[in-house]
This record gives structure tokens, sequence and C-alpha cells, in this order.
């Protein structure tokens, strides 16, 4: 027994450890090092501490220490991957980690031939301890992640089936390989009260239909003249993008303000930076010297909202920092002055009410179209000419608020009054006149009388007793009278109830009460579904982007649509 044990010190030693050398060369067997990590151990005859570290720091080592111990020194050796297996995973566990693997590969939008990655095996095979684990094929992986594409479809089909009024938004699209997309993203609210916004599809100059025209209540586009023209020839209301109108506004009203010069010349300053990693690190130092954070400067882009507010916020944050690292530069720019310097902080001011509103209506997990009058009477409001307002900041103020009011006027104005009256945050009105509230209130009494509804609202999708059996009980009844009753007093109920407070969600709201307003909430569910922008759909794109890229751009059109489709689905959840 002795023997044995003298045998596997000795060969542990010899493998993964040695003895400590003192400074004068003599061997001190009181203490051995680490091979793999020159970590340092006392050693008094036992291995139970040297077996604890290989088997904590350097797993595959240890492979050798855990396997019998050979008959001489000289075979002692460390094992590798593939000559030994501590245990095999099991099918059930194989078959889970393949739907695992392909779930990520939808999900996260990689390429299938992932699976063939050496690196990739090896991670496995020390996850799982499976040295003989062995990754599923392109082809099992293909077919899991459509038989997954099916069953997330389905789920969509259920869900499109059990609501009664689909909002929808629409975009167009062109991938790498320069073929143009439609992409198609539904809103709804479904029988717990919850939005639900995903994609329909991903097209390639096709045409499907995934529900029921009659349930389609609007289709949202953003201001491109193609799809507003194309919008207006569906039978269904069009829901031009907010978001879009507001940043018209913005590009519309900076060309033609005093701002324009000196927007020019704060991009070529940020050019400057921009392009030189030399300078960037240049006006680090001096950042870091004047006790600021290290951070890049932002160039604006035309397509991308809001960018100029966030150009000239990082501008202005550095702007010491700018000004000396450009003194000690030889350079050609044309610094800004002091009066320019001054104008950026009033533009600062202009803009970033329209990103706040921008941002507000650009969600999809929330309520937002009856958001849209309320911000847009925000925006007036803080676009209004003041006496200490200078001549270039008034100039901006008339002509944004101008051309608001113009694009306002080409948006579905009835649709996002109803809304706004259906939402309990603020149907009050206050962002209409008095003339026009009392039209909304009669608009909407109009819709009542003439049966504008669905009877079956939204409730908990759980089982109750058939509404039929309840009806009988009026068969004889002057039921006539009463729903003419019903249709007079169902707004003076529902006007009467306490506002909400804006941090509320009017879902729930409607959740609540929905037994108490009949009527009123089916029109609820079918008002607050449709978003206020095309937002989802630019995010479906920005997706897409990820799918058909440089290594995949032959892609066949009907594998972009699941790959799309079933990441945006899978995201949701």
């Amino acid at each position: 027994m002795q023997n044995e044990k003298e045998e596997e010190l000795h060969g542990l030693l010899n493998g993964h450890f040695k003895y400590k050398r003192d400074p004068n060369g003599a061997i001190d067997k009181t203490k051995v090092i680490c091979v793999v990590c020159g970590k340092e151990f006392a050693y008094h005859r036992s291995s139970s501490s040297l077996k604890y570290h290989l088997n904590s720091k350097h797993v595959l080592a240890s492979t050798a220490v855990t396997s019998p111990p050979a008959a001489t020194v000289s075979n002692l050796r460390q094992t590798t991957l593939t000559e030994t297996s501590r245990h095999k995973l099991s099918k059930s566990t194989s078959q889970s980690l393949t739907n695992a693997i392909s779930k990520w590969i939808a999900m996260d939008c990689r390429p299938i031939n992932v699976v063939e990655d050496r690196g990739l095996m090896d991670a496995f095979r020390i996850a799982s301890s499976d040295t003989t684990y062995t990754p599923p094929s392109r082809g099992t992986v293909l077919s899991r992640i459509n038989q997954l594409y099916d069953t997330e479809k389905k789920s969509k089909r259920d869900t499109l089936a059990q609501t009664k009024h689909v909002a929808l938004t629409g975009d167009h699209w062109t991938s790498i390989s320069n073929h143009n997309y439609l992409g198609v993203t539904a809103h709804v609210i479904d029988c717990d009260w919850k939005l639900k916004s995903f994609a329909l599809t991903v097209l390639k100059s096709v045409t499907r239909h995934y529900s029921d025209a009659s349930k389609r209540t609007t289709v949202g586009t953003d201001s491109a003249r193609n799809m507003v023209a194309a919008a207006r020839k569906l039978p269904f209301h069009h829901m031009p993008c907010a978001a879009h109108i507001v940043q018209r506004a913005i590009t519309v009203c900076l060309s033609d303000s005093g701002f324009a010069d000196t927007l020019t010349k704060c991009r070529k300053i940020v050019g400057h930076f921009k392009h030189s990693p030399a300078n960037t690190e240049e006006l680090h130092l001096q950042q870091i010297a004047q006790g600021q954070q290290r951070e890049q400067l932002i160039q604006d882009v035309s397509t991308r909202w809001n960018s100029s507010l966030d150009m000239i916020t990082r501008l202005l944050r550095n702007e010491e920092a700018v000004k000396t690292t450009l003194a000690q530069q030889k350079h050609k720019l044309v610094m800004l002055t002091a009066s320019e310097w001054d104008k950026l902080p009033k533009l600062q001011n202009l803009l970033e009410p329209c990103k706040y509103v921008t941002e507000l209506l650009g969600g999809e997990a929330y309520v937002s179209c009856s958001v849209v009058l309320p911000a847009f009477c925000h925006l007036h409001h803080v676009m209004r000419v003041s006496g200490e307002d200078p001549a270039y900041v008034a100039r901006f103020k008339t002509a944004f608020s101008k051309d608001l009011a113009e694009r306002q006027a080409d948006m579905n104005g009835e649709w996002l009054k109803l809304a706004s009256a259906l939402d309990p945050r603020f149907k009050d009105l206050k962002c209409l006149s008095r003339g026009e509230r009392e039209q909304v209130w009669s608009s909407l009494e109009k819709i009542l009388q003439e049966g504008g509804f669905s009877a079956d609202t939204p409730q908990p999708c759980e089982e109750h007793e058939p509404t039929k059996k309840k009806r009988v009980l009026l068969l004889g009844s002057d039921s006539d009278s009463e729903e003419e009753n019903h249709h007079s007093n169902a707004l003076h109920r529902y006007r009467a109830e306490p506002s909400i407070g804006m941090d509320e969600c009017p879902l729930e709201w409607w959740s609540a009460h929905a037994g108490a307003h009949v009527k009123l909430s089916s029109l609820a569910c079918k008002y607050l579904a449709t978003p206020a922008t095309t937002v989802p759909c630019e995010r479906l794109f920005s997706l897409a982007g990820t799918v058909v890229q440089n290594k995949r751009a032959s892609l066949n059109s009907e594998n972009v649509n699941k790959l799309v489709c079933l990441s945006n689905w899978l995201k949701e959840k």
C-alpha cells in the first residue's frame, strides 16, 4: 500500500509538479511548484491539495491524475481530449443541447456553419465533460430551425385568430445583394389586454395574406411618397409615421435657419478627430488632464434621428478639451466663433423636446397612438416665440411650428383624436380646442349607435359561462330601448371616470374596467393597438441586416423571411 502511494506521488510530481530549488541550487522537498501556472504548495507526502489544484485550475491536465496509475513512471503523461471520456452525455441531454444550439443560432442570427468551428466543439466538450461530444451537423440544425419556425408561426397565427383588430406597419428595405424586401409587423391587444408587436413577414416581391382583411384597422408607413401612395390605395386607414414627421420638420428648419453654418463647422471639427486616431488620442489626453471621462465625439448622420443633437451635446461637454487640442495642432479648420459657441446651447434646448417626443412615440411595447396629439401639442407649446429669443431662434421656432402643423394636417387626425379620447390618461382632450372636444365625443357616440364595434371585448383567457344562455332570458323584452339608453349613457359613465396618471398603463385600466364599459372597451382595443410610428419595421430591417450580410448575400428569400421572423419572435419571448 505504501509503495502504491509513493508511486502515485512520484508520478504526480513527475507529470505536473516539481520540487522547489533554493537559490543555492539545493532541492527543497517540503515545497512543490505547479509546472503549468507556477504556483507554490507546501508538500507533506500528501497529494490531496495537489489534486484539488489540478481539478479546479487545470481540468484537462487533471484527467491524467484521475486515471489509474501506470506501472512505470515513464508512461505517466497528460491525457488529451480525444483519448478518454469522463462520461458520455445521455441521448436526451444531447437532444436538448442540439435544440439549444439551434435556438441560439436562430435568435442571434448566427450563420449555420458556426457548428463546424473547432473552437466551439472544444468549448462544448469542456462544458459538458464529454470529450467525444460532436455538435450537430448543419443539416440537423437547419431542420430544427425549420421546426422551430413552424411552431412559432402557428403561435402567431393563433394570436391573430383570437384578436378582433390588427394594426400593421410596413416599410421597404434593400439588402446588400440589391434585393428589395417589404417588411410587415402586426400590433394587437390580446385577451389579457397586453400589447403584442411582432413580425409578420419579410417579403421579396410576393404577396401573402396572414389575417382576415376585416381585422385590419390601420396600415402605418413612413412619409416616403411611394409608401404613402400605396397605402392610400388600400381599404384601410393610413397612419403616417409621427416620428418621421417630427424629424422631417427638424431637417427642413435646420437647413433654413441661422444654425446651418454653425452645424457645418461642427461636422468638420468632429470629422477632424473621427478620421484620425492620433488626433483622437490627443483629445483623450486633454480630457483626462481636465478631469473628464475619455469619450469619442459623435458625428451626425442625416438618416439617424437626433444625431445632430447628440453631436452638439458631446461637443459642448468637451468644449475646452477640443479648443486646447486644436490650438496645439496644425490644421486648416475654420474654428467656431464665440457667438457660434453661444448658439449651440440654444439649439440644444430646441432639439431636446423633439428627441423626447421621438423616443416616446417610437416604442412598441406600450400604447403610443393616443400620445401623438398630446406630444405634438407639447412641441407647439415649447416652440412658441418669446420676447427673449434671438432672431435666429425665433425664426427656427416659427418655421418649425408652421412646418409641423402642415405635416400634421396630412395625418389621420380623426383616428388620433378617438385614440386619445379612449386613453384614460388623455380623455380630457386638453390637447384640443373646446369645440373639437365635443366633436370627438359626438363621433364616438355615433360609432356606438351605428354598431361600429365588436361585442366580443378582450377578456382573460379562461373559460366562462356562455353568454348565449344569458341572452335567451332577454327574448321578448324591450331590448331596443334598453340598448339606446345604454348607448346614450355609455359615454357619460366613461367621461365621469377619473383620469389616471401619466405613468400608469391605459391597458391595465381597461382590463380592470372592461366589464363596466363593454362597448367602449372594444373600441379601445381597436384604436389603442395602432402604433404611432413605423419604428417596429425599422428595427426589423436592422435585424435583417445582420442576417443578409456579405458572407450570406445569396440567402434564399424564403430563408431570409424565416430567419428574420424567427429571430424577432424568439427575442420577443
